[in-house]
């Protein structure tokens, strides 16, 4: 009988009492009103903040963004677990005068894709250089393992097949996040695949006559890819930003515009 009593009264007093502290709230809300601390609306349209003339992050054209997002941490997992211990034991194992030889023969031979991509855009002045460049070098230079031109006059004229693309107006298209190369963008990846194509045609050529040729290709390219993020700086996920997917998204492709901008 008691049970039944106090369950009488729950089920009376509850929902007076919700409804009490309710109507509370809403006379503290109306008083804090009356006293001038309710939230204040947007004076400004947005669009008085957000301007038409600057590209935000958020504009990158990514419909691959799931994707890109999981393959970049794919890159981050294997660039510290496989990628940076490789490069960690060549940089030991090798003296720093050794490795930036090493670094100057693999630039060397990436003259050849200057020239090929400058030549292409028809751009003469660039192409003489880097013609310069490649013979000063290879001769004077022993190879590229030093850079003689550059004192004389012939900085390097950095050009790819994706440059060379869109100095002939075609589009970015969809940005692109590839394994262990990181980011890109389908024309970029158009042109890196053309690039490596002539350089590993060029290496074939060059290495027509040695025994166990396609050994001793499979041992240049990776020396040099270990070179290359030798020489690259960029650590995953240390920019101290926590949104660093889109941070390196828009470097990319504004870096990508100024490339083939200038």
């Amino acid at each position: 009988m008691k049970i039944q009593k106090i369950n009488l009264i729950k089920n009376i007093l509850m929902p007076g009492l919700l409804l009490a502290l309710l109507s509370g709230c809403a006379v503290k809300q109306v008083a804090r009103h009356e006293e001038g601390l309710a939230i204040i609306p947007a004076k400004k349209p947005v669009s008085e903040f957000v301007r038409s003339d600057i590209v935000y992050a958020i504009d990158a054209y990514d419909p691959w963004e799931g994707f890109n997002r999981n393959m970049y941490v794919f890159n981050y997992y294997f660039d510290k677990y496989v990628f940076l211990p490789v490069v960690d034991a060549y940089e030991w194992i090798m003296p720093d005068y050794a490795e930036d030889r090493i670094s100057g023969i693999f630039k060397n031979i990436g003259e050849l894709r200057n020239f090929t991509n400058n030549l292409l855009q028809l751009k003469g002045k660039k192409t003489a250089i880097t013609t310069g460049r490649f013979l000063v070098n290879s001769t004077i230079g022993l190879a590229g393992m030093y850079d003689p031109a550059a004192k004389w006059a012939m900085p390097v004229q950095k050009e790819d097949f994706g440059q060379t693309l869109g100095y002939y107006s075609v589009g970015a298209g969809p940005y692109l996040v590839l394994p262990i190369i990181g980011p890109s963008t389908l024309r970029d990846t158009t042109g890196f695949v053309v690039d490596t194509a002539v350089h590993r045609a060029v290496l074939d050529c060059a290495l027509d006559d040695v025994n166990n040729k396609s050994k001793v290709q499979a041992g240049i390219s990776l020396l040099m890819s270990i070179d290359a993020r030798h020489r690259t700086a960029f650590r995953y996920y240390q920019s101290g930003s926590p949104f660093e997917y889109d941070l390196v998204r828009m470097l990319y492709l504004e870096k990508r515009k100024m490339d083939i901008a200038k």
